[in-house]
């Protein structure tokens, strides 16, 4: 029996594939592979084509799409490509009795563009903008479709595009893609493309707190198209667990008609400048009242990129070694670890510098003897032509980026964390930095408080992007293009009672005993203002 007829409906050739083959292997290949019960679902909807009979499977891989349609259908004819001549092989033993699966060792992206297809199903590789040949790539696809993409565009939505152009009238597409693109700038362009089309039918967004796959980091979305006139409006839907996919099986058997569960939006309704996530899951905003942008107050930038942490960055037992003088030496933060608090202070500070942690930045301006030898060290290790190094003049020289008053982080997974930098140094990306504007800085301790609470983190979540196991991320125009309550409105006894409670919670994570009763009440303050 092939290993196909044996394993056609789990994923076993899959993990047997994963045990014996080495992981850096297949995170050269963006090798994650899709569950049966997704891919089979995923099957049904392009079965659903009554005139299905050609299907196109862009990213092969070991062939869980193929086995789970031709579990329904062993007439289809099936071309798949991959790039990987290693499970390339593989799959081509596992169905080497099916004279209908066809499997060529060539780069989808540049290959099979004069060809149609009723179906086309894939879990497409997951690789940033950075780590391909995206200007040829997108070149390819401007010359083939006339629409032009932005270059920081991942690899898996281009594959999704070009599949779209590839369909039958009447053909169906199912990708299984991170959701990141539904809510970030890049995907701004593959949405407008989305709806320019008119094939969306159906989104269904994994929910971040279960990973459906086991070894990548991130959050999943189900999406459905079809090249028919059936429909004039998609659908959005959460899949928290396993058994929320029967309601997205139900949604694929109902179709062109709608189940009533699910949130439905017009083609004409869907703007691709709006995170998508405001079409499937609850806003936090609409709970408050007088909200205003938060680039009323300010705005957010990254913290200082170096291109190289390693060779920028000092301790004091490196600097000594290197014979590096302090004035050559910035104070930084580099770790997010080592400003745990809400408050980082110049005591603070002093203790990391005399517990020789990693706490300043090399600043080799008017460089002497030392400084020289040591960027002279850095140059023969090639750190000059690393990509940032590279575009900068001189290539050791560092970003001009003046210490913030406030930082937040860039990752978490129990909403965003603010540090008031009451030490006035500046900070790597770990953090990104926020600075008020002429008319707010005055008030940058009631500002800071409010960031505290949990009204602004439950505002500033509607942005986020989400990704494994309940890790969050926010990029500085995630916040930028936030909302935030209108603190000019406060009562000058309310902004008193804030400032009373922020200086006695200030004061007791200065003394180590934080007290968060402290943040609560103004939180209810704000809570009684603004809802």
């Amino acid at each position: 029996m092939s290993n196909f007829r044996k394993h056609s409906d789990t994923n076993e050739i899959e993990r047997e594939y994963s045990k014996f083959t080495k992981i850096e292997h297949r995170k050269k290949f963006a090798q994650f592979f899709t569950p049966f019960p997704v891919a089979d679902l995923m099957a049904k909807w392009l079965i659903g084509n009554k005139e299905l009979n050609t299907v196109l499977d862009p990213a092969f891989g070991l062939g869980v799409f193929s086995r789970a349609l031709l579990n329904h259908n062993n007439n289809l004819k099936i071309n798949g490509f991959e790039i990987d001549e290693n499970i390339y092989e593989k799959a081509k033993i596992n169905f080497n009795n099916n004279q209908n699966v066809s499997i060529n060792l060539s780069d989808f992206m540049f290959n099979d563009w004069d060809n149609k297809y009723d179906g086309i199903i894939c879990n497409p590789p997951y690789i940033n903008f950075h780590d391909y040949d995206n200007k040829n790539i997108l070149n390819e696809i401007e010359k083939r479709i006339s629409f032009k993409l932005n270059g920081l565009t991942n690899l898996y939505t281009l594959f999704l595009v070009k599949s779209i152009f590839q369909l039958n009238e009447n053909g169906r597409a199912a990708f299984i893609i991170p959701s990141e693109f539904l809510n970030s700038d890049f995907g701004k362009l593959i949405k407008s493309y989305l709806i320019k089309s008119k094939t969306l039918r159906h989104i269904a967004v994994i929910n971040f707190e279960e990973n459906i796959f086991d070894d990548a980091l991130t959050t999943s979305a189900i999406i459905l198209c079809a090249n028919d006139n059936k429909s004039c409006k998609v659908q959005f839907s959460n899949v928290r667990n396993h058994n929320d996919l029967s309601n997205i099986e139900k949604a694929i058997e109902s179709y062109p008609d709608y189940l009533s569960n699910g949130r439905t939006v017009e083609f004409d309704n869907l703007n691709p400048e709006l995170k998508w996530r405001a079409y499937y899951q609850e806003q936090n905003a609409v709970k408050y009242k007088n909200l205003v942008p938060f680039v009323n107050y300010g705005k957010v930038l990254r913290g200082i990129a170096t291109g190289s942490n390693e060779f920028f960055t000092f301790n004091m037992s490196k600097a000594n070694k290197s014979g590096i003088a302090k004035k050559y030496l910035l104070p930084c933060i580099c770790k997010s670890i080592d400003s745990k608090n809400s408050f980082f202070t110049n005591v603070d500070f002093d203790k990391l510098q005399a517990n020789d942690k990693t706490v300043y930045l090399l600043n080799a301006v008017n460089p002497d003897i030392f400084v020289k030898k040591y960027i002279a060290c850095g140059e023969e290790q090639e750190i000059n032509k690393k990509y940032l190094t590279a575009n900068r003049n001189p290539w050791y020289s560092i970003e001009n980026r003046p210490p913030s008053p406030i930082w937040v982080s860039v990752f978490n997974r129990t909403g965003l964390r603010f540090v008031r930098n009451e030490a006035n140094i500046s900070n790597l990306t770990t953090f990104h930095c926020i600075y008020l504007n002429m008319f707010s800085a005055p008030k940058t301790d009631l500002f800071f408080a409010y960031l505290l609470t949990d009204v602004s983190k439950q505002i500033f979540n509607d942005n986020r992007r989400e990704y494994g196991k309940g890790l969050q991320k926010f990029e500085p125009n995630d916040i930028n293009k936030s909302k935030m309550l209108n603190l000019e409105l406060l009562s000058s006894d309310s902004e008193s009672e804030i400032l009373e409670y922020f200086n006695l919670y200030r004061k007791s994570v200065i003394d180590k005993k934080p007290d968060e009763s402290f943040v609560n009440k103004i939180n209810d303050i704000f809570i009684k203002y603004y809802t």
